[in-house]
């Protein structure tokens, strides 16, 4: 049993790898469908508790597949998630560097760099989709996360002070009773 949900790990977290286009945020949608809806090795809390935990903690954001892998198969599964996230796309990226340093400004890789860039800010969205529909605090964590999204995405904002900023929002209204 233990190796079978390994090797469910890895088919679902190897291909995931590849699509990491912008950083692992870009997947976040597609690892819930699959860890919860797909698979139900976690429940939309205990998704959105990794997701959280791995938001909060230093190092990529990737490391939410960490979490995920520790807390449905322990350390091996931690380990075996980690490799099957990471792995390929280190692979591919080493390949890439090479091609893209001998070719650096050739107009075809100018316009794939134009190209992926929506590609990027589509999957980013569809994370910020998927994680409001699971939110749990209503109209008013529903319009925090929007208007975080739209500041990061217009500004250089750092999320620290977005997240400061909506803790206080929550502290504020839970203190006059609105919440």
């Amino acid at each position: 049993m233990a190796d079978n949900l390994l090797s469910a790990m890895v088919q679902v977290f190897a291909p995931l790898s590849l699509m990491t286009i912008g950083g692992g945020q870009g997947v976040v949608a597609e690892i819930h469908r699959q860890v919860v809806d797909v698979h139900h090795w976690l429940t939309e809390t205990q998704f959105l508790d990794d997701f959280a935990i791995s938001r909060l903690a230093p190092g990529p954001g990737s490391l939410l597949v960490t979490l995920i892998g520790w807390h449905i198969a322990g350390v091996l599964g931690a380990i075996v998630a980690t490799l099957s996230i990471f792995g390929p796309t280190a692979l591919l990226i080493y390949a890439v560097a090479h091609v893209w340093s001998r070719y650096r400004g050739a107009r075809l890789l100018i316009a794939l760099e134009a190209g992926l860039r929506p590609v990027a800010a589509g999957l980013v969205l569809a994370a910020v989709w998927v994680l409001m529909l699971a939110l749990k605090g209503g109209w008013i964590a529903e319009g925090v996360a929007l208007a975080s999204t739209a500041a990061l995405m217009a500004t250089r904002i750092n999320p620290l002070i977005l997240i400061a900023c909506g803790a206080a929002l929550f502290v504020g209204l839970s203190q006059v009773g609105a919440l």
